[in-house]
């Protein structure tokens, strides 16, 4: 009965922070307010793909960057990386951010074009019947297999281009590596969670919001483990499947709102 009631009060407390954080108010100075600046869904997706694997270090400078690159684009990604010339290209080559350089951008950019030529929506280099087709139990919410899956398909899948150049690997995290992906799960938690207060937009349809896995870094993972939702000392994939098996312990349709709750009290709180 006790442990029961500790879990009631812990999640009382959690969801009374969801909603503190979960609000309009919380796009403008997160990287996800890049994305928010655009209402085609290529668009979206592009911008919001950017804005992710650039979020590590000062949220305004990520904000920043990332403005600063969809400037370069005109305000179009998807229209200019399908439709750029040679000369085109020039405008970006003195673009960097932190260790994301020139030749890792035009390498994104190629890889951009390959696939929207071919495809309408980014979903489909995450979710399609390749990463879709696996065994049931290994798609399970609790072993995150599904999302697994996918982000190893897309590894795999982003750097298969001929000219893919090593030192761009280093940007693109996967499960088999044991990372704890949290940049590629924001991004996710993004396109995939339909937010009635209108932060992450929902726009990816092949899984459901209870089948994420959420995001954790070092600020998220120290919260969690005051509260006891993460026991293991290593930040990494498996570090990430414990914390979100505990977040559905909670709320198993939409356990990654939490995100919300232990970023808001890891860096906006200092907890």
């Amino acid at each position: 009965m006790a442990k029961k009631n500790i879990e009631q009060n812990l999640k009382k407390f959690l969801d009374k922070k969801v909603d503190e954080y979960d609000q309009p108010s919380f796009i403008k100075n997160d990287p996800i307010c890049i994305p928010h600046l655009f209402s085609k869904k290529q668009d979206i997706e592009i911008s919001g793909f950017f804005a992710a694997i650039f979020a590590w270090g000062n949220r305004t400078t990520i904000i920043n960057k990332s403005r600063e690159l969809m400037q370069l684009m005109d305000n179009a990604p998807h229209q200019f990386i399908l439709g750029h010339e040679v000369s085109d290209l020039k405008r970006l080559l003195g673009f960097k951010h932190r260790t994301f350089n020139t030749t890792d951008l035009l390498y994104f950019i190629e890889f951009f074009k390959h696939h929207y030529s071919k495809n309408k929506s980014l979903e489909s280099a995450f979710f399609n019947k390749d990463s879709l087709l696996i065994k049931a139990s290994e798609a399970s919410p609790t072993g995150g297999g599904l999302v697994g899956a996918a982000l190893n398909h897309f590894y795999n899948y982003f750097f298969s281009l001929e000219d893919s150049p090593a030192r761009t690997v280093k940007h693109i995290a996967s499960p088999q590596k044991n990372s704890a992906c949290k940049r590629l799960n924001m991004f996710l938690r993004w396109m995939v969670r339909r937010d009635r207060s209108g932060v992450d937009f929902g726009i990816w349809k092949k899984i459901s919001p209870a089948q994420l896995i959420c995001p954790v870094d070092v600020h998220v993972a120290r919260v969690a483990r005051h509260f006891n939702l993460l026991n293991r000392k290593a930040t990494d994939w498996q570090a990430a499947l414990e914390l979100t098996a505990n977040l559905r312990s909670l709320d198993k349709d939409d356990p990654v709102k939490y995100d919300f709750a232990l970023f808001g009290l890891g860096v906006m709180e200092k907890f």
